[in-house]
């Protein structure tokens, strides 16, 4: 596998042309069974395994799951502040440093599991009881430069869920460890 194939294992994200209402409950149940997903491919990891990195220069298997946390808490909050705020610009953070943090290099990875149930459960609650105008609110990211809406963000974490899962699934085939 080329180092792009190892980093993007399902691709880069494509932006639909038209977010239509099937679209949207696909993207929700994505996010909504991520958890159980993300917890069934790495309840039984060992340590080392925990501490392998998906590909050359790349986080650790343990880096992956506690990023996974700290994103989806900010989207959440992204979120909440897209719905309660006119048009809000968001405070971005530098995901590659919170991933050198001792809590991300070292923890065990069972607290990060629970934070992604705890968020996954109210996201999803507030995501599919969203009212038609409300997936057109925006929020402005500044490291961007741009507007995101509602729907497209719920896309792009669609994809971040399965990206990040294809990951790990990823190591463990090319490892033997299935």
């Amino acid at each position: 596998m080329t180092i792009e194939q190892l980093k993007f294992p399902i691709g880069q994200f494509q932006k639909t042309t038209s977010i239509t209402k099937e679209v949207l409950n696909k993207w929700i149940f994505d996010i909504s069974t991520f958890p159980k997903r993300l917890l069934s491919e790495v309840i039984d990891l060992s340590d080392e395994q925990l501490d392998t990195p998906y590909r050359p220069d790349g986080w650790t298997i343990r880096q992956v799951v506690h990023h996974c946390a700290d994103s989806h808490m900010n989207s959440f909050t992204r979120l909440k502040l897209a719905l309660t705020e006119d048009q809000p610009t968001i405070k971005p953070y530098y995901e590659e440093r919170w991933a050198e943090l001792l809590d991300t290099k070292t923890m065990p990875i069972a607290p990060s599991l629970k934070m992604i149930e705890g968020i996954h459960q109210r996201w999803v609650i507030l995501l599919n009881n969203l009212k038609e105008e409300q997936y057109t609110r925006i929020f402005i990211h500044p490291e961007h430069g741009k507007a995101f809406r509602v729907d497209e963000n719920i896309g792009i974490y669609a994809w971040h869920c399965n990206h990040h899962l294809a990951h790990i699934t990823e190591t463990k085939k090319r490892n033997d460890w299935d």
